[in-house]
């Protein structure tokens, strides 16, 4: 009996060349100490938002300023918090040796930190960072509806838009790879755009959340003006930074 070549089967994988949205750690300190206190605050402030996350070390700054981060240490530290790293960019060369020795890898440098501007920035991590995002493969969307409040302790997922009848209790996070439209109050944390979609947008009837986020960049409550407390608002993303718009 033949067998059929190998090439002639049907292909088991494909590669294909994506981007993803990845949290970058932009270090300004040497200091372990320093640098665990204030991980430890952001991740109370949206312990959720960052349970898990993929974490890319950025340690352009330290060598520039010619300090020497001891990089095992450091990746013991963030993986104890709970990230997991992915790898460093702006190493020198004995911190690229200790990344390969770790099966980290070692990213190039591109585009480097993007100048400050009038508006006052979104954060993603504690210490400093940014958001590298692109267009996603497309997908068939999938919208759901939800008619109930959404309560707290409650996570809800879309993998299209995401549309909202009801409160959003504080506590709830409701999460959305599309848009977000709340026809209700906004208590709690709304994630829009979640695979790195930096077009998508949030739209809530009256904003008092804990948390918004689109495509990873966000901003906790205690940063939001007061101006947009309690009104209509549509949310949106330019340049890395959330522009919040009375609707």
């Amino acid at each position: 009996m033949s067998t059929s070549s190998p090439s002639l089967q049907k292909a088991a994988l494909e590669f294909k060349s994506t981007s993803l949205t990845v949290p970058v750690l932009l270090l300004a300190s040497i200091d372990e100490k320093h640098i665990e206190l204030q991980l430890q605050e952001k991740i109370a402030q949206a312990p959720e938002f960052f349970k898990h996350s993929p974490l890319l070390i950025d340690l352009q700054k330290l060598n520039g300023q010619g300090l020497d981060m001891d990089l095992q240490s450091l990746v013991k530290q963030v993986r104890d918090l709970g990230f997991l790293p992915i790898g460093i960019r702006g190493g020198n060369d004995r911190q690229n040796r200790a990344a390969l020795d770790m099966n980290l890898p070692v990213h190039s440098l591109h585009g480097g930190n993007s100048a400050a501007t009038h508006k006052p920035a979104a954060k993603t991590l504690a210490v400093s960072s940014e958001v590298e995002a692109s267009k996603q493969p497309e997908q068939t969307l999938e919208n759901k509806l939800i008619t109930q409040p959404v309560r707290s302790g409650q996570r809800v997922y879309a993998k299209g838009d995401l549309i909202v009848t009801a409160t959003v209790s504080a506590g709830a996070e409701i999460m959305a790879e599309g848009n977000i439209h709340v026809y209700g109050t906004l208590r709690g944390r709304a994630l829009a755009g979640v695979p790195g979609n930096i077009n998508s947008r949030i739209f809530c009837s009256d904003l008092q959340a804990e948390l918004i986020s689109i495509a990873g960049i966000y901003q906790l409550s205690d940063d939001l003006s007061p101006e947009t407390a309690h009104k209509p608002v549509q949310i949106s993303l330019d340049n890395q930074t959330l522009i919040i718009k009375d609707i």
